[in-house]
């Protein structure tokens, strides 16, 4: 049965909204679709008998009206983006996050607002407990302060929740160090709503309110959930601050970045301190490293700190060594993968990734079609 969208033309982004609202639709999926149908229009026009052979070992059942129902959201979607001058980034598009395109289950669209530049040099996810105390505060007044003193192009990633989100999004503010809130709902709404003010500054500064939602979606505990796999998704590394059990949102996502294979690190605290349980549960399971200073994570990450101001640089200053072993191995091989590269170095493959986009905008390495890379 062929569905009629609509009798006057509809845009790319029309198609493009409709088909990320199809029940299940993340980037995975997407490109196995748009593989067998070549566009997200030719997808509605064939109708849902046809996508419901599409899946990889999973059929996909979709009814006449879930597809509609697609096209009805696409179209309430459209003039909302227009008046309110919403950014959407599509999974194919240059400007989608390249980090969080690595993720099989990323969503196909995302809604941006604000002009934040989500694929930054270097980005950093501060999470924790909505019960922040004076210990966890200073943390990351410090740790953000010291991450924009040695970082260049850095972005502190949060979710805007009450707590240790807040104020990883506040410090970044006060620095002038962009910082982009993940947020569990539509963009014509702000939760909790005492954050209006703080997500107004992010938007009118360097910084960006993502989501993957359609404005009217309401904030629900399985959208923070799911929020927690973007937050993860588009950082390099995840420091998880403070957190009181195995139960809270900031473990979740600390579990989701590292089935991602992203580095997380986590404060630890005394045994006797309720909200540094949960941190210090990561480090013995060793599901994140010890943090202590930003100096911990630049080091770990493999990253290139900022010359100290008024310090003579070296003519020729020495690469951390795991940068040296990649520049090695180009040098040797000519040219390599990513997959080689971290097969033949044992480098965790998050790692890796931010290594060697630092590396590229350092000018050491040149990424080449295939996702090959060799030495400048």
């Amino acid at each position: 049965m062929i569905i009629q969208p609509s009798r006057q033309p509809q845009s790319e982004l029309f198609y493009r909204v409709a088909f990320s609202q199809l029940r299940g639709m993340n980037t995975g999926r997407a490109e196995r679709v748009l593989e067998l149908f070549g566009s997200e229009r030719a997808l509605f026009e064939n109708g849902e008998e046809a996508f419901r052979e599409v899946g990889s070992g999973r059929r996909i059942s979709l009814s006449r009206s879930d597809l509609d129902a697609a096209l009805a959201v696409a179209r309430e979607e459209l003039p909302f983006i227009d008046k309110n001058g919403i950014r959407c980034l599509y999974f194919t598009d240059e400007d989608y996050p390249r980090r969080l395109l690595a993720c099989d289950d990323a969503p196909a669209m995302l809604y941006v607002k604000g002009d934040c530049d989500l694929n930054a040099r270097h980005v950093v996810a501060v999470v924790g407990t909505r019960n922040a105390t004076v210990y966890g505060a200073k943390f990351i007044d410090k740790l953000v302060g010291d991450l924009a003193d040695k970082l260049d192009d850095l972005l502190i990633i949060s979710g805007l929740a009450v707590g240790c989100d807040i104020m990883g999004h506040r410090r970044a503010m006060a620095l002038g160090v962009p910082t982009a809130a993940v947020v569990a709902h539509g963009l014509d709404t702000i939760y909790p709503a005492e954050h209006r003010n703080d997500a107004a500054r992010m938007v009118r500064g360097a910084g960006a309110v993502v989501t993957d939602y359609v404005h009217g979606t309401r904030p629900h505990r399985g959208n923070f959930l799911a929020r927690n796999r973007i937050v993860a998704g588009l950082s390099d590394a995840v420091v998880v601050v403070e957190s009181a059990s195995d139960r809270g949102g900031a473990l979740n996502t600390a579990h989701v970045a590292r089935a991602y294979d992203r580095e997380v690190f986590a404060l630890p605290g005394r045994t006797s301190d309720r909200y540094s349980a949960g941190c210090n549960m990561l480090i013995r399971e060793q599901t994140a490293a010890l943090i202590e200073t930003a100096d911990d994570l630049i080091q770990a990450m493999g990253w290139t700190p900022r010359p100290v101001e008024g310090a003579q640089a070296e003519l020729f200053s020495p690469l951390p060594e795991s940068q040296q072993k990649i520049v090695d191995y180009l040098t040797h091989n000519g040219e390599a993968t990513a997959d080689t590269l971290q097969a033949a170095l044992g480098i965790p493959t998050g790692q890796l990734m931010a290594m060697l986009v630092e590396m590229e905008f350092d000018d050491l390495i040149m990424a080449l079609p295939g996702a090959r890379y060799r030495v400048n």
